[in-house]
C-alpha cells in the first residue's frame, strides 16, 4: 500500500507509521554511512535520516544530488524525538527528487544587502525570519475579523476606484473612460459612513493607496486598512474601541504566536504592558511638551515622526493625542465644540518609537458645516453630492477609524522597516518583483 502524504505540522498523528512528506531542503549533512536532510514544507522543519546500507541505492544516490531548495518527496517512518528539529524525524525509506535547484540559489547563509534581498523577495520569502512575519500577519488579520464578528460589525467592501477623495496626501490618477480622472483609494471611509447609516456598525478590511514620496521606515505605497465606522459613536466611544482593538490584536499575538516572536527575538515585555488603560492626551498639551524636548513645531502644525517619538517616550503603553488643529486635519472631521479652532480627532501612537498606527475621528454631521469645510480646501463639490446627501437625509452622530495593518505588524513583531510586513512591498522605487 502506497503510504499516505503527511504535512509535518501533522506527523504526530502518524508516529510508529510510514507516510511521504514533500518539501523543500534546507541543510543536509552526510558521514558517509548516515546523512540527514533537513526540510520544510510551511507546516514545520523535519529531519530525515537515510542510513545507507538500509535504503536503496537509487535513493542514497539522491541524497548525494540535493541541494539548497531542492523540492523532495521523502518517505519512512515516524519517529518521536524530543532532539529532532520539530519534535519528530523521519526514518527514510525512500527518498524522490521532485524539483531540482541549481548550486547558484540566491539566498545563502551570509549577509546580503537590502536591495539584492528586495530584489530576490520571490525567495526572500522562503525563510525563516520573513516566514515568522507572514505567520503573524496571518494570524492578525484572522484577529481582526474575529474582534469585529463577535462585535456584530458587518464586514463591508468599498470601492478601490473613486472619484472623491478622503486626505490631502497624494493619489494614484488614472483615466476611467469618459468619466474623467478616477484615483486610487487612499482611504474606504466616505463609503463606509454610507454603509453605516444603513447597517449601524461596519468595518472595511482591504489595500489602500497613497502616492507620497516618503523613503521613510514607515511608509508604503500600498498597504491594508482596517477602517471601522460607527452609527451613534462620539468620539470618546471611538477611542474606547481602538483601544479595546489594539489591546485584543496583541494580546492574540502573545498568546498565538509566541514562537515567531521568539524566532523575531521580540522583547516581549513592552507588548504586555498594553492590557492598562491607553493615556490620553490632548494636542495643546503635547505641544509644549515636545517643545521643552527641543521640537520646534508650533500649535497649528501636524506631528512629525520625531515629535510622535518625544511624546511616547514618557511612556509605556500608547498613547491618543487627541484634538488637533482644525488646519492640519482632513475636512471631514467633527469641529470640537469646546475650541472650535480644532477637531475631534485622535491619533493613537505606539510605543517604543513607532508611531501613529492609527488615525480615527467623530465625523461632522452638520451638513453647513461640512459643505463649508470642502469648499475651503478647494475640493470639487459635485464628487461629495452623494456624501453631503449623508447629513442631509437623517444626519446622525457618527465616528470611525483607520488602523495600518502594516505599522502594527512592524511594532507587534518590533521590525525596524515596513517593508518586511508585507509580502510584496511597494515603496516608491520599487514595482518588483
Amino acid at each position: 500500500m502506497t503510504p499516505p502524504f503527511a504535512r509535518i505540522a501533522d506527523l504526530h498523528a502518524h508516529v510508529g507509521t510510514l507516510v511521504t512528506a514533500r518539501g523543500w531542503v534546507t541543510h543536509v549533512r552526510s558521514s558517509g554511512k548516515v546523512a540527514f536532510v533537513v526540510m520544510r514544507d510551511g507546516s514545520g522543519i523535519l529531519q530525515a535520516v537515510l542510513v545507507k546500507a538500509q535504503v536503496p541505492e537509487h535513493a542514497w544516490e539522491r541524497f548525494g544530488t540535493l541541494t539548497l531548495e531542492t523540492s523532495v518527496a521523502i518517505t519512512g517512518e515516524v519517529r518521536a524525538d524530543a532532539r529532532a528539529p520539530g519534535g519528530h524525524e523521519l526514518g527514510v525509506t525512500d527518498l524522490d527528487v521532485v524539483g531540482t535547484s541549481p548550486l547558484d540559489y540566491p539566498i545563502q547563509p551570509k549577509e546580503h544587502g537590502v536591495d539584492f534581498l528586495l530584489d530576490n523577495r520571490h525567495l526572500w520569502l522562503r525563510s525563516p525570519r520573513q516566514a515568522a512575519i507572514m505567520r503573524v500577519r496571518a494570524e492578525l488579520e484572522q484577529a481582526v475579523h474575529d474582534f469585529f464578528y463577535a462585535r456584530d460589525f458587518v464586514r463591508t467592501d468599498t470601492p478601490i476606484l473613486t472619484g472623491a477623495i478622503g486626505e490631502r496626501s497624494g493619489l494614484f490618477a488614472t483615466e476611467y473612460f469618459d468619466e474623467g480622472m478616477a484615483y486610487l483609494a487612499q482611504t474606504g471611509q466616505l463609503y463606509g459612513e454610507a454603509l453605516a447609516a444603513s447597517l449601524g456598525r461596519i468595518y472595511t478590511f482591504g489595500p489602500t493607496f497613497r502616492a507620497e514620496k516618503s523613503k521613510t521606515r514607515r511608509h508604503l505605497t500600498e498597504f491594508w486598512m482596517i477602517e471601522p465606522e460607527m452609527a451613534w459613536y462620539d468620539t470618546h466611544d471611538n477611542m474606547r474601541l481602538q483601544q479595546e482593538f489594539v489591546q485584543y490584536l496583541v494580546e492574540r499575538a502573545l498568546e498565538r504566536r509566541s514562537e515567531e516572536l521568539k524566532l523575531l527575538e521580540r522583547d516581549t515585555a513592552p507588548l504586555e504592558k498594553v492590557s492598562g488603560d491607553f493615556v490620553r492626551l490632548d494636542y495643546s498639551d503635547a505641544i509644549p511638551l515636545i517643545q521643552a524636548k527641543g521640537s520646534t513645531t508650533q500649535w497649528g502644525d501636524d506631528l512629525g515622526a520625531e515629535d510622535e517619538a518625544l511624546i511616547v517616550a514618557d511612556y509605556d503603553r500608547p498613547v491618543f493625542v487627541m484634538n488637533y488643529p482644525k488646519q492640519a486635519k482632513a475636512f471631514y472631521m467633527k469641529e470640537n465644540p469646546a475650541d472650535p479652532r480644532t477637531v475631534l480627532c485622535d491619533d493613537l501612537l505606539a510605543p517604543e518609537g513607532y508611531g501613529e498606527i492609527i488615525g480615527g475621528s467623530q465625523r461632522e454631521d452638520d451638513h453647513d458645516k461640512l459643505l463649508a469645510r470642502i469648499l475651503e480646501e478647494g475640493l470639487p463639490v459635485e464628487s461629495y453630492g452623494w456624501y453631503l446627501d449623508l447629513r442631509k437625509y437623517g444626519t446622525f452622530t457618527h465616528s470611525g477609524f483607520g488602523l495600518g495593518l502594516e505599522r502594527t505588524i512592524a511594532w507587534i513583531c518590533g521590525l525596524h522597516h515596513i517593508r518586511e510586513v508585507i509580502p510584496f512591498p511597494r515603496l516608491m522605487h520599487r514595482l518588483r518583483p
